[in-house]
């Protein structure tokens, strides 16, 4: 029970940490230049420029009738986190100094504003969270558009923000603003799979109890056997099958060399591994 509420209270600090993040990079780099990226905060950008609103009012007002409708038809466990995410995004785009740097190089604005934010989503997001807007209105729309995906829905919401933000700020601008969301996606990306990424290898050896006894050993791995038969040779061996962190990789092949230089080892990617000593399973 501890346990669970230790995973709990991380994810709302993480939750926290992220949408500041997010807040600083929206306020600071892309406000300031006019990238607009998509999103609540797409439209608060034009919205600033246009009509002087604060961007953190219109992220507050636009998200208010999204949340109402999700509790109607989701319910409050669909959207507690993603409520605590876009409550502390608008906080942030309120109480955070506005000290805009990068201005002179768009390139650089675009690409670090990217990074930032991509940090600041990627917290969010392992936190089983969204900061609202698109993502959350993607979801709602999904009920009745069931023959394309949220991702899909989510994307054609964002790229109608970007188009609008092209009209206003001119189409350099949102050019900008792509490499911003590329930069932004590949690094929350990285970050939600790079916590999760493990390696699988499968070891065939004469010395398969040796090298299990090992990596039991010295990893502290769990290693499982599995009968296996050489269609050409017509010899049945056991086969090792093994989940390691990918920094132990390497120290797996040098055990497995160290006892059996002759040993055939297919090692590949896994990306996501639940219990035994990986990921807990959320309650």
């Amino acid at each position: 029970m501890n346990l669970h509420k230790n995973s709990i209270v991380r994810d709302y600090v993480l939750i926290l940490i992220g949408s500041f993040i997010m807040g600083f990079a929206i306020k600071n780099i892309y406000d300031p230049v006019g990238l607009v990226t998509g999103g609540v905060s797409g439209i608060a950008i034009i919205l600033k420029d246009q009509l002087a609103i604060p961007l953190w009012v219109t992220n507050t007002a636009l998200n208010i009738p999204l949340f109402l409708v999700s509790i109607r038809i989701k319910g409050w466990s669909f959207i507690k986190r993603t409520l605590v995410a876009t409550v502390a995004l608008s906080l942030s785009l309120y109480v955070i100094p506005e000290v805009p740097f990068l201005m002179e190089d768009l390139f650089l604005t675009a690409l670090f504003g990217g990074l930032i934010s991509g940090v600041g989503a990627g917290l969010v997001f392992i936190s089983h969270a969204t900061t609202g807007g698109t993502d959350m209105l993607a979801a709602l729309l999904h009920r009745w558009i069931r023959h394309y995906s949220m991702v899909q829905i989510m994307q054609v919401l964002d790229a109608i923000v970007v188009m609008v933000g092209a009209s206003v700020f001119g189409i350099t601008y949102a050019l900008y603003a792509l490499i911003a969301i590329f930069a932004l996606t590949k690094v929350s990306d990285g970050l939600i799979e790079g916590l999760k990424f493990s390696k699988v290898a499968f070891i065939v050896s004469e010395k398969s109890e040796e090298i299990a006894q090992a990596i039991m050993k010295e990893l502290n791995r769990g290693v499982t056997g599995l009968d296996a038969k050489g269609m050409y040779s017509g010899q049945c061996r056991n086969m090792l099958f093994c989940v390691v962190a990918k920094k132990e990789i390497v120290q797996l092949k040098d055990l497995v060399v160290g006892h059996d230089s002759q040993a055939f080892v297919i090692v590949s990617d896994a990306r996501e591994v639940l219990g035994e000593g990986f990921i807990e399973f959320k309650q």
